[in-house]
């Protein structure tokens, strides 16, 4: 088995080891190393509090310790505490001016205040005192990515991991630069070459399976998930990336299969089961389906996309009013999903609960004003209670937000139509004619009738190419 993942196992079962101690108000005794694991644990999950808790139990067993001194200075900065942080950073500074940590810490601070130039010049100087270590050049390449600065920031990424090819975020951080400068295809001998100088290594085998995925060249995605599972059959978060290749493959048996895999055995996660309860959604099998949506809610009452998945098969199944409840967990649970407030919106109409649709598409447009069936079905509410101007009035919003969006100006044109302002109707209908003339057929298939409308025939023929 990979080393990596035992390592991983090791961690976290002292972090568990840890919180059972604090939870208990038990003395905490741990070795430096478990310390600073401790610390790397939750700082990487960005779980700040926990992160800084774990600092303060270790500088009480070891205070004469510059490394926690350091970890308790960048944790401060990751929490946004800058003062704290600099402070502490300048104490260890003067007890040892020439740890390449001191000059990283400074550089983590000035990147989170967005001073990037600063940030940048001090992990500079941290490489020149450390050149082999992977960590300074992530920490390089973190600052540029803020700094919006993609190229560098893949430089330094490409850096680090060809120090350490196991770190995972290094791997997300980079194939992220190089999507967004559109520079990914052209890079993909970087993950190769890693395969080609050592045929047996998983990790090489599973990052190169990430750039194919991003990339949906997902046949070459299998092919490399599958080789770094060969390697390594308890690889979890290879079975997992081969998975969810599978759901874009529309291959959803193959996926759960794969999911099953994505943990230790006995030991799923919520995660891990949310996904299965989508692909047996997707086979249409409603009862598995719901059956692992639930045991993922049960293992976290949190999970959304649980709540959401249970909402959808209630709705498959007509079963409105239960679907309502799940949907309206799961926009407690995260008000930021569209998805959720289109969904929620549409069960509580099908109920006949009108004004609470209305609130529900208007929390829509709110979260995603670029979201044009927000826009459309919550005009079409407005429009079948016979609230014209209304209808009008928001599909005029809907066409201020989005332009270009042909769609728009179309169904303005329907309800002005409907609303006998003609003249308005028909200056709509020129902007629509001009954004996208083949979509004038939506206008008949809102209202039939129009077909029989000799003054719009004869505009709609004007356009004609």
């Amino acid at each position: 088995m990979n080393e990596n993942f035992e390592d991983r196992d090791e961690v976290l079962d002292t972090v568990r080891r840890f919180e059972r101690m604090v939870a208990h108000n038990e003395p905490v005794f741990f070795d430096l190393a478990d310390f600073e694991n401790i610390i790397d644990h939750y700082t990487t999950n960005t779980q700040y509090d926990k992160a800084l808790q774990a600092c303060e139990a270790a500088i009480a067993q070891y205070p004469f310790s510059t490394e926690l001194l350091i970890d308790r200075s960048q944790v401060l900065a990751m929490k946004g505490e800058y003062t704290a942080a600099a402070t502490q950073i300048e104490n260890v500074a003067q007890l040892d001016p020439d740890n390449p940590d001191v000059a990283v810490t400074r550089g983590i601070i000035a990147t989170q205040k967005g001073e990037f130039a600063e940030a940048v010049a001090y992990f500079l100087q941290a490489a020149e005192r450390a050149p082999d270590r992977d960590d300074i050049y992530f920490n390089l390449g973190l600052a540029y990515q803020s700094w919006q600065k993609f190229k560098s920031a893949a430089k330094y990424y490409k850096k680090s991991l060809r120090l350490n090819l196991e770190n995972d975020v290094a791997v997300q951080e980079l194939l992220y630069c190089l999507e967004v400068s559109e520079r990914l295809e052209s890079n993909l001998d970087f993950f190769q070459r890693f395969t080609d100088e050592d045929p047996y290594s998983a990790v090489a085998w599973y990052n190169l399976g990430q750039a194919y995925y991003r990339l949906e060249q997902f046949d070459k995605a299998v092919g490399a998930f599958d080789y770094a599972i060969l390697i390594d059959s308890k690889f979890h978060e290879a079975h997992a990336y081969l998975a969810s290749t599978y759901v874009s493959q529309e291959k959803y048996r193959e996926a759960i299969q794969e999911f099953e895999l994505s943990h230790e055995e006995g030991k799923p996660t919520p995660e891990a089961l949310c996904n299965i309860g989508e692909c047996y959604e997707k086979l249409r099998q409603w009862d598995l389906s719901r059956r692992f949506y639930q045991r993922a809610i049960d293992l976290d009452p949190e999970m959304d996309e649980a709540w959401f998945g249970i909402g959808i098969i209630m709705n498959e199944q007509e079963r409105h009013f239960e679907a309502i409840h799940f949907f309206r967990k799961a926009v407690e649970l995260y008000a930021e999903s569209v998805e959720y407030w289109l969904a929620l919106a549409a069960a509580e109409y099908q109920v006949g609960n009108v004004v609470s649709a209305l609130e529900a598409y208007e929390k829509a447009t709110e979260t995603a004003p670029d979201n044009k069936d927000a826009w459309l079905n919550w005009s079409i509410i407005l429009y079948e209670q016979g609230n014209f101007n209304e209808a009008i009035d928001l599909m005029r919003n809907a066409v201020e937000v989005q332009p270009t969006e042909a769609e728009l100006h179309y169904r303005l044109c329907a309800y002005l139509l409907a609303a006998g302002r003609y003249r308005e109707a028909y200056e709509t209908l020129e902007n629509a004619l001009v954004l996208d003339f083949d979509k004038h057929r939506l206008l008949f298939d809102y209202f039939p009738e129009l077909e029989s409308q000799k003054a719009l025939a004869r505009l709609i023929d004007q356009y004609r190419k």
